[in-house]
């Protein structure tokens, strides 16, 4: 370990002893930052350039929670979701580069009890097919068992749950993504290392690439200190959402999404990437070989090439390796990856023929800022003479959107909405059990009746009739995919589907792999509170 330590210290140190960018570039990069905080109104932001190999461009502007006077900086942690995938990802490579796995190896190898809800997927299901999305299941399968968060669902509940997920595509024949196949991944690594999933991923990834404030598992907020929270847009605001108690606790997602770094260190961890023969070496040899750096970027599961994609980069191929999305814009190699969780985006994008790269990290609602801007900047390097600004591809956002808005089919006009009632026969209040979600109360709440999942309290609303049709409103504003709720009357049973109100909302949102079971009546309630509802 000592061995370790002036390596450690050296990359530590690398944005700080970074080349500056020219006067052109840092005017273009600081434009570009400008302007997307002033055309999406962003709590705060962070962004940083490396151009041939070097850190040239570092800045964070804005406040961890809006309001508070605390101001985010370079060392600020932000929440980089799925850009997690590729560190899970490189975490097996490393393992692999230690003859400790191998990637056609069967994932029941190192996890017997793993099921696929085919038999035959779950004996050849193997390790590499954990990452690139082409298990057959429907996008976002099982998210539910992740995401709200905290929850109380354990990683051998989600690895449990997958033999209930039914797939829609055959295996290997089709790119869908899920999170869910990455926890087996993150659980794989641990049988394969020898340690709990968070262990080595600070032993295998954060320590020797000197990552110091990256952070997976459980630790204290006020101890680490410096890390900024979610926000979400409210009548024209950013409003704080979902905000850290002071103990962040394991969630079972971490290997899909669950890690937060600063700006310097997500700089360090791209610049391994871009330079590895001088980046993050390890008693003087790279940290990955090289045979495992081709392997997380070749293509896996082909992709659909957008018509955006052709029509803003002349895009002509779209894949996913491990942990990675690659494709070409204007002839130039890219390697990329996005993360969004509610009120945090993080963009990681990569050019490796140029040695340049850029991240993007945001605590708001920054779906359309966290493409703009990242269009922006590669554009920079790939087609400069086109000359692009944020204000070009916000604007062609902006159109795009109104034409999908003028040509979508006229909506059905909504039904109106009341609050439900116990005495809404279209409800069958009681205790419903699905095999992989568990149980949720659809029970008297005051003088109306709210739907709670037991292990995911956060999906907890109350029951509305649109129509004749009953439906829930989550509580928590960052569930903005309302769900129906469809009860039938069975041979002595009774079962509950339910669904999206809005088809195209966020497919982690997946109501529809549900299958609810009624199997207890509501309890009784105490006098007390009976007394207090009847009044």
């Amino acid at each position: 370990m000592r061995r370790l330590v002036p390596l450690i210290l050296m990359v530590a140190l690398m944005p700080a002893m970074a080349d500056a960018a020219d006067d052109g570039d840092r005017k273009f990069f600081d434009a570009a930052f400008d302007a997307t905080v002033a055309r999406y109104h962003l709590p705060g932001l962070a962004l940083g350039v490396i151009e041939d190999g070097k850190v040239v461009y570092a800045r964070a502007e804005g406040e961890r929670i809006v309001g508070s006077g605390q101001r985010i900086d370079t060392q600020t942690l932000f929440k980089i979701a799925s850009n997690s995938k590729a560190m899970t990802a490189a975490l097996l490579a490393r393992l692999v580069d230690q003859g400790k796995l191998k990637w056609d190896d069967p994932v029941i190898k190192y996890l017997p009890d793993f099921q696929m809800h085919d038999p035959w997927v779950t004996r050849n299901m193997q390790v590499r097919d954990l990452l690139i999305h082409n298990s057959g299941l429907p996008a976002g399968a099982g998210d539910l068992m992740l995401w709200p968060d905290p929850n109380l669902f354990t990683r051998a509940d989600v690895i449990h749950g997958l033999r209930y997920l039914k797939p829609v595509y055959s295996f290997r024949s089709r790119y869908a993504y899920d999170n869910t196949l990455y926890i087996v991944a993150g659980e794989v690594a641990a049988k394969a290392g020898g340690a709990p999933y968070e262990a080595l991923l600070r032993r295998e990834v954060f320590h020797p690439l000197g990552l110091q404030r990256c952070r997976i598992g459980a630790w204290n907020r006020d101890a680490v200190g410096n890390v900024a929270q979610p926000h979400a847009r409210n009548d024209g605001h950013n409003v704080p959402v979902r905000q850290d108690d002071a103990e962040i606790p394991e969630v079972p997602m971490a290997a899909a999404g669950g890690v937060r770094c600063s700006l310097d260190d997500m700089l360090k961890w791209a610049s391994m990437w871009l330079d590895p023969q001088h980046i993050g070496l390890v008693d003087g040899k790279p940290w990955l070989s090289d045979v495992q750096r081709r392997a997380a970027w070749a293509p896996q599961t082909i992709m659909p090439v957008s018509s955006l994609m052709r029509e803003w980069d002349n895009s002509h191929m779209f894949a996913y390796g491990y942990g990675w999305r690659m494709t070409d814009v204007d002839g130039v190699w890219k390697v990329s990856h996005t993360g969004t969780l509610a009120g945090m985006y993080s963009a990681l994008t990569l050019l490796p023929d140029k040695r340049t790269g850029f991240v993007i990290l945001i605590n708001g609602d920054a779906d359309d800022a966290r493409t703009v801007l990242n269009q922006t900047l590669v554009k920079h390097i790939t087609a400069p003479l086109l000359g692009k600004t944020v204000t070009d591809y916000a604007d062609a956002l902006d159109v795009l959107a109104a034409k999908a808005a003028a040509s979508a089919k006229p909506a059905k006009e909504e039904p109106q909405h009341r609050l439900a009632t116990r005495d809404d026969r279209a409800i069958i209040p009681g205790r419903y059990r699905d095999p992989w979600l568990g149980d949720a109360m659809i029970c008297p709440d005051g003088d109306g009746l709210r739907f709670t999942a037991v292990k995911s309290p956060k999906m907890s609303g109350r029951l509305y009739i649109a129509g004749k049709r009953p439906m829930v409103h989550w509580d928590d504003p960052t569930l903005d995919v309302d769900a129906w709720l469809d009860f039938a009357n069975g041979k002595g049973s009774t079962s509950l589907k339910m669904s999206k109100l809005d088809p195209q909302g966020d497919f982690s949102s997946d109501y529809e792999d549900l299958a609810f079971q009624r199997v207890a009546k509501c309890p009784a309630q105490p006098p007390m509170a009976r007394a207090m509802h009847e009044r």
